[in-house]
């Protein structure tokens, strides 16, 4: 059942699950456009294809002679023995003027039409003969032919000899020449492989700039001293100073690591080298430590600059352990010449390694060791001030309506990260555009975050009547649940339209960033997941497998507080869960095995209070759930407002779902009014039709 995704899923318990997803990397061809970003004159495409297309005809062109040449050796001439041209000769078949006797060969041709030869015009044919025989004269005075005589070549003989010479030579050529011009330097093709595969960005191609980058204040003035340093080198030098050799920029995907990169050397105006980490590797040994020195030494010739490696856990992991399979390893020989090339000779060389990696660490302590990657800068998910300052900054290409109020939208988006807030301004403006809107309204912008967040609502979906209702009070649960308990997160709204793979979602809006788990929210937590079993098992007398994601939620905020929050009486302000170092593939386990039962106790002693509880709370307020479970079966989404207002009781004045319809359906097609009883219910829609959104 689709239910059992994403039913509720606190915003502050993301970290729990997964990281958000997302990313900012571009890559920019340099100006030479190759690999290598070269500052030599580049080729137009015409040019260039037309330079590597030229060797190719000529290669086809040998190739084709060569085939034609063996396939017909004899010029299409037919080949027959001596006794067969002799009964030819007796048979008046063969034309007298074109024998032709030629050393160790005579040529002839056979007259037309003539009977067994199937063709209407003279055939030329060849009889091998052997050298100073005079059988052939004696035979061909004897029949009375004809015959002159030529001076034998043996240039055809030479030829055919010294021809796959000459064929096995011009392949060697063809390949030298390519090779060359594709490696562009001595070695050739071969010897590209050991150059850098980096992209070169000039100081008028970096065009990003600090103010570009919002939602992360603490970064900024963190290598801001790099950009200081850039820009007046003596200022620390007069003093003895040296400025940081790497900055490693730490920090879950799509938080502006790369943009941050980017800004860096648009700041400092000066070159920008970036190459991701899996570009070190090859197929061949040796490869990548000799990109890394290719790379390094390039970026000394054009100091001041930025050398930024994405990706570095790529090929920066720690050696050893579990990763390593024996034998010569590829990622520790590029590992120790990154190594090398950043503890340098030259103290004075002004190019700046920075590295991006979501995985610290995992990271070889050699490579973070300071005189490396001597400064760690964490760029984490941005704060509610941070998602207001990213998304003025994405909303500046959009036209936003009077309505549209992004504090609001921040306080909504609860661990988005930038890429995520970029992909929802960009969604909100395609959801507008879609409707035929002048401009951006507050309803596209909260769709926009549901269906980055949960996916698109799937409006059309057709499901039937006990679905929709087994829904219905699973999601009241939740949401019941979560209004009587004052320390959950909030809740937003509640919608029985599916969405992604959920039949229904409960939204919450959390009133602040949580940075922290207080075990009152833990357990008001695990009593809201609980929720939307026990009403729906109540209400249809069977249990389904709607619930499948609340249990694993419930199941893995009782182990974190078990084995990682020391919240348990029995087994005390101890850890148990392990060092997440991923170096071996076995799991860590430093408890014995009566540890690990009392551990399987706890987990599961905090899930049936929180199962026992919960059932407690909906038996005393059923008649709420079933107010609230009715409100969505007839308006389908309900606000935190309508919520509140059923709760006490109270009716709900605003259009059903299915009045919206007939509305959408009187906008497009007219129809003739028809009298109704004036109680007829969804008769009178006020004069105005609110957005279905």
């Amino acid at each position: 059942m689709a239910r059992l995704t994403n039913k509720l899923i606190p915003i502050g318990l993301r970290s729990l699950m997964s990281a958000p997803e997302g990313g900012d990397r571009g890559s920019q061809q340099g100006p030479g456009g190759g690999p290598n970003g070269g500052p030599g004159g580049p080729l137009t495409p015409q040019q260039r294809g037309r330079r590597q297309l030229l060797p190719w005809l000529m290669f086809a062109g040998l190739i084709t002679l060569l085939i034609v040449a063996f396939s017909s050796p004899l010029g299409g001439q037919k080949e027959m023995v001596w006794l067969d041209f002799m009964n030819l000769v007796k048979a008046k078949s063969i034309d007298p003027e074109s024998v032709v006797v030629d050393g160790t060969q005579l040529t002839a041709k056979v007259k037309p039409n003539v009977e067994g030869w199937s063709t209407s015009k003279p055939q030329p044919i060849v009889v091998n003969i052997l050298p100073d025989q005079q059988y052939v004269v004696r035979d061909l005075e004897a029949a009375g032919i004809p015959w002159k005589a030529t001076k034998p070549s043996y240039w055809p003989m030479i030829l055919i000899n010294i021809l796959p010479v000459i064929l096995i030579i011009g392949v060697i050529w063809f390949i030298a020449r390519s090779m060359r011009g594709a490696g562009g330097g001595p070695g050739g093709m071969l010897g590209s492989f050991g150059k850098s595969r980096h992209r070169l960005q000039t100081k008028d191609q970096v065009k990003v700039t600090f103010n570009d980058v919002a939602g992360v204040d603490e970064a900024k003035d963190e290598v801001q001293e790099i950009v200081e340093f850039l820009k007046h080198p003596e200022k620390f030098s007069k003093l003895g100073g040296r400025i940081p050799r790497g900055v490693l920029l730490s920090g879950p995907p799509g938080c502006g690591k790369t943009l941050l990169a980017k800004a860096i050397a648009g700041e400092a105006d000066v070159p920008f080298f970036s190459i991701s980490g899996s570009d070190f590797v090859e197929m061949f040994v040796g490869v990548g430590a000799s990109r890394v020195r290719d790379l390094f030494k390039q970026a000394k010739e054009n100091s001041p600059c930025i050398i930024f490696l994405d990706e570095i856990d790529a090929v920066g992991r720690r050696r050893g352990g579990g990763y390593s399979s024996g034998g010569h390893d590829e990622r520790e020989q590029t590992l120790n010449a990154i190594l090398v090339e950043m503890d340098g000779f030259d103290a004075n060389t002004q190019v700046i390694v920075i590295a991006s990696t979501n995985r610290p660490d995992v990271l070889d302590p050699a490579l973070t060791r300071p005189g490396r990657f001597d400064r760690m800068v964490t760029v984490n998910l941005p704060d509610l001030i941070g998602r207001r300052q990213i998304l003025t900054v994405h909303a500046k290409k959009i036209k936003l309506g009077p309505d549209a109020d992004l504090e609001k939208l921040a306080r909504g988006t609860p661990m988005f990260s930038g890429a995520d807030l970029a992909a929802l301004i960009n969604e909100a403006a395609i959801i507008a555009a879609m409707a035929n809107k002048d401009f951006v309204e507050l309803s596209d912008l909260e769709e926009a975050r549901d269906k980055v967040r949960w996916g698109r609502a799937k409006k059309s979906r057709k499901i039937e009547e006990q679905e929709r209702i087994a829904t219905a009070y699973h999601e009241a649960g939740h949401a019941v649940v979560q209004m009587l308990l004052p320390d959950a997160d909030p809740l937003h709204k509640v919608t029985i339209i599916p969405r992604g793979q959920a039949l229904g979602v409960t939204f919450s809006l959390p009133e602040k960033d949580r940075l922290g788990y207080g075990r009152k929210y833990c357990d008001a937590t695990m009593r809201v997941l609980c929720g939307g079993r026990i009403a729906e098992e109540r209400k249809t007398g069977d249990i389904t497998s709607g619930a499948g994601m609340d249990i694993k939620m419930v199941t893995r905020m009782a182990r974190a507080m078990i084995l990682d929050w020391g919240m348990s009486t029995k087994l005390g302000f101890v850890s148990y869960s392990g060092e997440d170092s991923q170096t071996t593939f076995i799991p860590e386990k430093d408890y014995s095995p009566d540890t690990n039962r009392v551990i399987d106790e706890e987990i599961r002693r905090l899930s049936d209070e929180a199962f026992t509880d919960t059932r407690r709370i909906i038996d005393e307020h059923w008649d709420k759930i079933v107010a609230v479970a009715e409100g969505l079966l007839r308006y389908e989404t309900l606000q935190r407002d309508d919520v509140d207002r059923l709760m006490r009781g109270e009716q709900l004045a605003k259009p059903t779902a299915r009045d919206l319809l007939e509305a959408e359906a009187r906008k497009s097609k007219p129809i003739v009014a028809e009298s109704r009883p004036a109680d007829e219910p969804g008769t009178d829609l006020g004069g105005a039709l609110p957005s279905p959104a």
